[in-house]
């Protein structure tokens, strides 16, 4: 210690003021660090999907395993779905178009959640037809008051189910008691309701790929429609849906995903995450690229329809499309594949409907002839329901949160089994799921500076550990140290710098305490810079927070790390090492901390303060911000934050 302190002492002439005034203690400043960090991960998972994709393209028997592997994958991302119970299906009014017949439907996907939906059928019909499920984009309004494409479907012989997602139509979930939307629209609300679905194990785009599945439940029940050929389509978030309904639904026969289609690595360095349905946790981890999403269909048809112009990466869809191009072609079918891009940016032209209409036309109906045209339809008085919300239309209607409660209450059980097993196993299943693998490798302490303060000495140091981020501290050693003084570490969301700063502006007296000022990864020195987090994610940080999900790496997992490593810091230094530690955490660190100590003895006691103190307040109100920050995938299955307070063993306490 003495050799390295004297080395921080030496340092400290060679840090600039800024960097004295400022607390840093990095030896470097790069506000994209963490992110770019983060990316190597994904960049790393990409390339080994990528050799394993080049090695599926030897073989049609090859790829068809590579083809299994994805939907075998996918399904572990969905989590547990609920049961397939009755639909409880109805028609409750029917609106005449120029045509066709739209009906207003409104079906159960599970018991109390309501799913309200508008089919498109054909006028005349003789015998049974092709029907599609169209899901739409992010507009507020849903499936709204009509949609060209089903429109156009309906003319051309195949009806369309057209589905209100959760958070969009009739099916807002947030809202004040006159059903107004208490967000600033789709996207938003799908965040807020993705935190509460990770914590169960599951996510928001699995919960409506199952909606729209059952949509194909009900769509094979009328004795109008074809089992036999039943396709999908969507455009912007419809397409996401339409890629995650191809993975789930095998009785997807022919699809078109549009305005979606692109590679995950490229969106994710160019422009993030989008929102809560846009993307499940784990992808990368699980080796699922763009393309793959729509390889799930293989050797099903499928169009790509995208505009050259959209701020979706045109690049990394054209790379998605060579590797389909290859996978149909190796299974023998290079037609049953196609892409178009119209001259345009986020839109659907005329010339991209009548790529759409025609792709379907020939695989569902078998008729290459050219699509009968059709005017633009809006109908009147399109709602399927009087209040215009199913959460204020029925009585047994279960909210987003009403149902993920019920769900937490149900595995209760499975969290007390959890938290009364043996300390070792507790532990272990702690770690994997806040994504922590084996032994680390030795924590690298390097100075980065030092200076004599009225009181005490500071020294800084960049804590080195291959394979994590490095983790900026400053320890201040006050002259009335004593042999039996212990090490308070201090954390705090807001970075390091706020609480030195206000230690310094109010010239605390010392009890002889050595202080450990730390940024945890993705704070401080290392935070996000604010414009790369728009603000309708509600979430600072959120860049970071979703795409460590996506990499199987949670951030309050990578943190957890954070803390470790600080200890072993403490144990390999001379004047720390030995002494008891305690820590006082603030924010997104009180989570983090509770971990910690129930992973690890040598912390004799934690303070939270303005701390999350329950997961089960984001099911309860998931108006809040910042959750995804402090989410663990799974683990309401397994334990809440009250349960680490008891694994503590009393070490854990909430000073408000």
């Amino acid at each position: 210690m003495k050799k390295i302190l004297a080395a921080a002492l030496l340092c400290a002439a060679l840090l600039p003021a800024a960097a004295q005034e400022n607390y840093q203690a990095l030896r470097f400043r790069q506000p994209l660090a963490y992110h770019q960090y983060i990316m190597r991960d994904l960049h790393r998972q990409t390339a080994e999907r990528d050799a394993a994709f080049a090695e599926a393209t030897r073989s049609r028997a090859a790829m068809e395993q590579y083809v299994t592997g994805i939907r075998e994958r996918m399904a572990v991302l969905f989590g547990e779905l609920p049961p397939r119970g009755p639909l409880n299906a109805r028609t409750v009014a029917t609106v005449q178009g120029d045509g066709f017949v739209v009906e207003k439907v409104i079906f159960q996907s599970a018991p109390g959640r309501y799913v309200t939906a508008h089919l498109y059928r054909p006028e005349k019909i003789r015998g049974r037809i092709p029907a599609c499920v169209e899901m739409p984009g992010h507009s507020a309004a849903g499936k709204g008051n009509g949609s060209a494409q089903a429109t156009l479907m309906a003319r051309n012989g195949i009806a369309v189910i057209h589905v209100d997602p959760l958070g969009q139509g009739e099916r807002m979930q947030l809202l004040d008691a006159q059903g107004n939307d208490l967000t600033r629209g789709a996207t938003t609300e799908h965040t807020l309701l993705n935190a509460p679905y990770v914590l169960l194990g599951s996510n928001l785009a699995a919960q409506q790929a199952f909606d729209n599945s059952r949509a194909v439940d009900y769509l094979l029940t009328r004795k109008d429609i074809d089992p036999e050929r039943i396709g999908c389509y969507g455009f912007s978030g419809g397409g996401t849906m339409a890629s995650y309904l191809i993975a789930l639904d095998d009785r997807i026969q022919c699809a078109c995903v549009g305005l979606f289609f692109s590679s995950r690595l490229r969106t994710l360095e160019l422009i993030g995450p989008s929102d809560g349905c846009q993307q499940m946790p784990f992808e990368g981890s699980a080796h699922i690229e763009g393309a793959d999403l729509v390889l799930a269909m293989a050797p099903r048809p499928v169009i790509i329809l995208d505009g050259k112009y959209d701020f979706v990466d045109h690049w990394g869809a054209l790379q998605g499309f060579e590797d389909l191009k290859k996978a149909y072609t190796v299974l023998g079918v290079p037609e049953a594949v196609s892409q178009y891009y119209a001259e345009d940016g986020h839109a659907t032209p005329p010339d991209v409907q009548e790529h759409l209409i025609g792709w379907f036309r020939r695989w569902l109906l078998q008729d290459t002839a050219p699509a009968v045209e059709s005017a633009p339809w809006r109908g009147t008085d399109m709602l399927c329901t009087a209040s215009g919300q199913v959460n204020l239309e029925f009585p047994d209607a279960q909210s987003t949160m009403q149902a993920t409660l019920a769900e937490m209450d149900a595995l209760a059980p499975a969290r007390e089994a959890f938290c009364a097993q043996d300390p070792a196993s507790v532990q272990a299943g702690i770690r994997q799921l806040l994504g922590l693998g084996g032994d680390p490798a030795p924590v690298q302490a390097v100075s980065s500076g030092s200076r004599e303060l009225r009181g005490f000495t500071e020294y800084r140091f960049q804590l080195n550990r291959e394979g994590e981020f490095p983790v900026p501290v400053v320890v201040r050693v006050p002259e009335n140290v004593r042999p039996d003084s212990g090490i308070e570490v201090r954390l705090c969301d807001q970075g390091k710098g706020s609480l030195l700063s206000e230690l310094d502006r109010y010239d605390a007296v010392s009890d002889g305490t050595i202080l450990l000022f730390a940024d945890l990864r993705g704070l401080g020195e290392s935070a996000d810079p604010v414009e790369y987090n728009l603000l309708k994610y509600w979430n600072k940080e959120y860049r970071l927070a979703a795409t460590c999900l996506h990499i199987g790496r949670p951030l309050p997992g990578q943190r957890v790390m954070d803390v470790l490593t600080l200890l072993d810091f403490c144990d390999a230094q001379e004047m720390l090492q030995g002494r008891p530690v305690r820590i006082t955490a603030e924010g997104f660190c009180g989570p983090v901390a509770a971990h910690a100590a129930v992973l690890d003895a040598r912390i004799r006691k934690v303070t939270l303060s303005r701390s999350l103190r329950t997961w089960r307040s984001y099911l309860e109100n998931p108006l809040q911000y910042d959750m995804l920050s402090n989410v663990v995938p799974g683990a309401l299955r397994c334990y809440d934050l009250p349960d680490l307070v008891r694994l503590s063993g009393g070490r854990i306490s909430y000073a408000d």
